[in-house]
């Protein structure tokens, strides 16, 4: 789903000469990523929920789901095939465990490395991290969501800064034609984290 991240920051966000007015969000990152949203080329919506799409629902920037994790890297992972909400199976290995401290609680997730990024030049430096948590089939999409992270942003003391604010959906909780990694269930974070993109409401 990274590709989903690289077209967000590929989107041109502004307003029109003929005076449409501004998609919603209280970040650059929220807009854009309406903007990837109201765009047919880029959208993962249906038609029917494209015609009416005011923008995405997101929980209030809160400052506290942004952390420092260190990374401990899995040497030698073994490469296996990811579930998928369809048949596919793509290849994955497990890069390293995310630990961090969050709400008074320590924390541990997987970061995943697809082996087809790093054959394109494009993807290579990305990383994916997919969780659920306490909200997860409530107020977020009950499949988790999804974290992109640069390899490039691992500091030299294999550090690096998850912003929960900047969390997404997969594209199945919007269109069922998409085949979409299903959450480990070691990813599931036994707290809730209110930030981020909630579930999609239909207008």
């Amino acid at each position: 789903m990274k590709k989903l991240f690289f077209l967000v920051l590929l989107t041109i966000f502004s307003c029109n000469s003929q005076g449409k007015r501004a998609l919603i969000g209280e970040t650059e990152y929220q807009q854009k990523l309406n903007a990837s949203f109201k765009d047919a080329s880029t959208s993962p919506l249906k038609p029917a929920d494209l015609k009416n799409f005011r923008g995405l629902d997101f929980f209030p920037i809160d400052s506290t789901f942004i952390v420092i994790a260190t990374l401990t890297k899995i040497e030698n992972a073994v490469i296996f095939k990811m579930p998928t909400t369809t048949d596919r199976t793509p290849l994955y290995k497990e890069f390293g465990i995310l630990n961090f401290s969050l709400k008074g609680e320590n924390h541990a997730l997987t970061v995943y490395q697809s082996q087809d990024d790093t054959k394109d030049e494009r993807y290579k430096n990305y990383l994916f991290l997919p969780f659920t948590d306490q909200t997860s089939g409530n107020e977020s999409y009950g499949g988790g969501r999804y974290m992109d992270i640069m390899i490039t942003d691992i500091s030299n003391k294999n550090t690096i800064t998850l912003n929960f604010n900047n969390t997404y959906n997969p594209y199945c909780a919007y269109n069922d034609k998409y085949s979409c990694p299903l959450t480990p269930r070691k990813n599931h974070l036994t707290i809730e984290i209110k930030a981020g993109v909630k579930n999609f409401k239909k207008y």
